[in-house]
């Protein structure tokens, strides 16, 4: 189910491009785009909680099997954790990316961007949150090479030297804000988190905006439907799938996932731009799309192997998220069940719960 959550929102995030397209086309400013997007997000992410306060409630056995109802220990610091991630990550990472965007090429920008499957793969092996086995070692290169592929298949493009600056550092940005909100999705439910996320972008973009001058919102009604598109599709129905995606596949997995992004992004462009595939793209999707399925038979193996015998834990809340839930045994008591074959998240310890796949 997580592949299949981080596959959707991939295709949603692809789409944005698109949507950003006809509201340029209609007479939105990117200033504007990226203001009404985070603060539209925020309160239809609002409004959902409002209408559905169970989506406000923490998953069973989460903060390390409290009961419903009470925040645990640190429960401010994850706020403020969640609110940061837009307020400074998702906003940099986006003006940094707009800014590239207005001195290079579309697919250049593109390609430095999606060096961050990487960076991120690189980041959580080295703090000890994913391991660098074969298969996903193997998914990153042929998902890496296939986005390449897919991107400077459409033909030369020009190098701008701030342009490329920018965008690596949008890369960065990016990088870091993965694995920052890796540290969170654990702890807070997907709705809440994407709520806390867009009203914390929208609260810097906001200030920005004040400080600028404000931004020109008098388009008409068809750039208020791309923006509602990039708003409803792009971010909150990207993010939410997103974050529980990562919750359950760990960032590595849902980093080199993200490269469907592209590929997305290309064939929705032939199918309403008259944008036409070259070979050397349907080659690139075609190995973005093998390392899906790399990925996605290395779990199905983790799941057998985790059924077979394996000594108990001393305490069955521990188990991670995605692990076999409990048994119970005629008393109404938990018992133990068998260990995933890759380090368990300990999400009742003082550790920090580590990816199970």
């Amino acid at each position: 189910m997580g592949p299949a959550l981080c596959l959707v929102s991939a295709a949603c995030f692809g789409a944005m491009a698109i949507f950003g397209k006809f509201a340029y086309d209609a007479g939105v400013s990117p200033g504007a785009l990226l203001l009404v997007r985070f603060s539209l997000a925020a309160a239809l992410l609002g409004v959902l909680l409002l209408l559905r306060p169970g989506l406000r409630r923490a998953e069973p056995g989460a903060h390390g099997g409290l009961p419903a109802g009470r925040a645990p220990a640190g429960h401010g610091r994850v706020l403020a954790t969640a609110i940061g991630l837009g307020a400074i990550g998702y906003a940099t990472q986006a003006g940094l990316f707009f800014s590239a965007l207005q001195l290079m090429d579309a697919s250049l920008l593109s390609l430095i961007l999606y060096t961050y499957p990487v960076l991120v793969t690189v980041g959580a092996v080295l703090l000890g949150r994913d391991r660098l086995t074969p298969g996903r070692s193997a998914a990153l290169v042929a998902a890496s090479g296939g986005a390449l592929l897919v991107l400077l298949g459409a033909g030369g493009v020009s190098f701008h030297p701030l342009g490329a600056l920018l965008a690596f550092g949008s890369a960065i940005t990016y990088t870091i804000y993965i694995l920052v909100a890796d540290t969170v999705v654990h702890r807070l439910p997907p709705v809440v988190l994407s709520a806390l996320v867009m009203a914390g972008a929208a609260g810097t973009l906001g200030a920005r905006a004040g400080f600028t001058g404000g931004v020109d919102l008098g388009f008409g009604l068809p750039g208020w439907f791309w923006l509602a598109c990039i708003a409803g599709v792009s971010t909150v129905l990207a993010m939410l799938t997103f974050f529980a995606g990562l919750k359950r596949t760990g960032p590595s997995t849902a980093a080199i996932l993200s490269t469907f992004e592209p590929v997305v992004t290309t064939a929705l462009a032939a199918l309403t731009l008259g944008e036409s595939l070259t070979p050397v793209q349907l080659a690139g999707g075609a190995l973005v799309l093998s390392s899906v399925a790399v990925l996605q038979v290395r779990p199905a193996r983790g799941r057998k192997q985790d059924q077979a015998s394996r000594p108990a834990p001393d305490q069955p809340d521990r188990a991670c998220h995605g692990a076999p839930a409990a048994a119970q045994s005629k008393s109404g008591e938990p018992q133990a069940v068998a260990p995933s074959a890759e380090p368990a998240a300990r999400c009742g310890s003082s550790q920090r719960p580590r990816a199970c796949c």
